[in-house]
């Protein structure tokens, strides 16, 4: 079988990834670098760079640019069969994590390399590299004992399942909530263009009607702007519930245990290597010295907060009392008389903003500040392998036309996709025989999906999202460091 997770592509196959690749290419790739490692360690002395850690790299990069793509499919269009495909690796590779964390012939290699007469002359980067791999075989239990290590490595491969479950209920939840309106009198409010879009996604799936749904756009329409109070609630319930023990799908994808799960394993695994607790264990590689500290600012931060907040509370119970005789406002009040009062005091509204913000004229407007403020070069690629038609891929030159990173933009809502706002790694940087790999990124955001051949309308928000996760994109494209550790 022609596998194209194992065929050294410069970038992934999407279109030719079926589930059936993934295991097998998974597996090979695991034993190849198990091998590797072996045989990188028969040296046993005189370790460098060159001999070890570029090899291990090498070893790394085979197995992550076989995994991104899997994850990421997993994440934007995700089936049953995948998911299967992805559930079988987890274990296989949360084991070969901890086999290598764990691995004492290994650890001695680095230590020997640390302590040799080279390392003063690796770069920084290098010299932080192999540091921080010292530190993180001490936190993957290299020094614990035989029964310890084991219970280690248990718990990792439960808390990696726990994570993949938690985010199917969660995914499955959202898809399973939908609500069909037959008159658009009961969609008193909302604008022309949430209409527009619950319309089309009522006739994507041959309904006649409106389709609301809890997907981000389809929520925040209700919240905002839907007239009928008991329909705000519902959909606020419904959301706010999905994947518990509450709400119209209570208990049906719970993940009250799971959480409870995590938690405990967790903390077993930080008191496993000698931390209080989990935050301590967290904290180990983050820059945040201990745990009070990080309390002590988040205190800091709402004490200073708190007034304000509380005084925009009470000036949007006072207006929407004095306006709409409205009662005690709840949850699902919220936004909606907040769009109000903006548009009494300011005559304006967030769909009017939206007018402003056509992503056929925000993306090339985000390339121009870009290109402005570093003197990068953004241009499309039309032709290229993509996971679904909405799928955008650009690359990025410097002044002196040098390529310095390319990426994927998947900008809009949909089914089968996991919500939220994301960059992620698809290929990384790294420096070979005087060779760059060009370090490549996804975008993935859930913003409102164009209607008919209207461009798609961006809210404020939106455009701060966008923003913010293109800045994560410029990290890792432009990063001038040549490992990729």
């Amino acid at each position: 079988m022609n596998n194209p997770l194992l065929s050294h592509s410069e970038l992934p196959l999407f279109s030719q990834i079926k589930p059936e690749h993934v295991e097998p290419a998974i597996d090979h790739l695991l034993a190849e670098a198990r091998a590797g490692v072996a045989e990188l360690l028969q040296t046993k002395k005189n370790y460098t760079w060159d001999k070890l850690i570029e090899p291990l790299e090498s070893l790394d990069d085979h197995i992550n640019k076989a995994w991104s793509p899997v994850s990421h499919l997993n994440s934007v269009v995700n089936s049953d069969e995948l998911r299967a495909a992805y559930n079988e690796c987890l274990p296989k590779l949360s084991a070969y994590s901890t086999e290598m964390g764990q691995n004492r012939a290994l650890f001695y290699a680095y230590r020997v390399l640390a302590k040799s007469p080279e390392f003063a002359s690796l770069n920084t980067a290098q010299q932080k590299i192999i540091r921080n791999a010292l530190r993180d075989f001490k936190l993957s239990g290299v020094d614990l004992s035989a029964s310890k290590k084991h219970r280690y490595k248990e718990i990792n491969l439960e808390l990696s399942a726990h994570a993949s479950q938690f985010e199917e209920n969660l995914l499955d939840a959202t898809n399973a909530w939908t609500k069909l309106i037959s008159h658009q009198r009961d969609l008193a409010g909302l604008p022309e263009s949430a209409l527009a879009q619950a319309q089309q996604s009522a006739a994507s799936q041959d309904l006649e009607g409106w389709l609301l749904t809890l997907h981000g756009p389809s929520y925040m329409a209700v919240m905002t702007y839907a007239d009928d109070r008991m329909l705000r609630r519902e959909v606020y319930e419904a959301y706010c519930t999905r994947a518990s023990d509450q709400g119209p799908h209570a208990g049906q994808w719970d993940n009250s245990l799971i959480m409870e799960q995590i938690l405990a394993l967790r903390h077993e695994k930080a008191r496993l290597l000698g931390f209080n607790n989990y935050a301590e264990l967290s904290l180990a590689t983050k820059m945040a010295e201990n745990p009070n500290d990080v309390i002590d600012f988040l205190v800091d931060l709402a004490t200073r907060s708190w007034r304000q907040a509380r005084n925009d509370l009470v000036e949007l119970h006072d207006f929407s009392r004095q306006h709409y005789q409205a009662g005690d406002l709840e949850s699902w009040d919220i936004a909606y008389y907040s769009e109000k009062m903006r548009q009494h005091f300011y005559q304006l509204s967030q769909e009017e903003v939206k007018t402003y913000f056509p992503i056929t004229r925000v993306l090339p407007g985000l390339f121009a500040i870009v290109e402005k403020l570093y003197g990068l070069q953004i241009s499309e690629i039309k032709d290229f392998d993509s996971w679904h038609p909405d799928v955008q891929f650009f690359e990025i030159k410097d002044s002196s036309s040098e390529l310095r990173g390319k990426f994927y933009i998947d900008l809009y809502a949909r089914a089968k996709k996991r919500g939220g706002a994301w960059m992620d790694d698809c290929v990384g940087r790294r420096k070979v025989a005087g060779v760059v790999q060009t370090p490549v990124a996804y975008l993935t955001c859930n913003f409102t999906p164009p209607t008919g051949n209207d461009p798609a309308l961006l809210t404020h928000d939106e455009v701060i999202t966008l923003f913010h996760e293109f800045g994560h994109g410029l990290h890792h494209m432009l990063t001038q460091i040549d490992c990729l550790g």
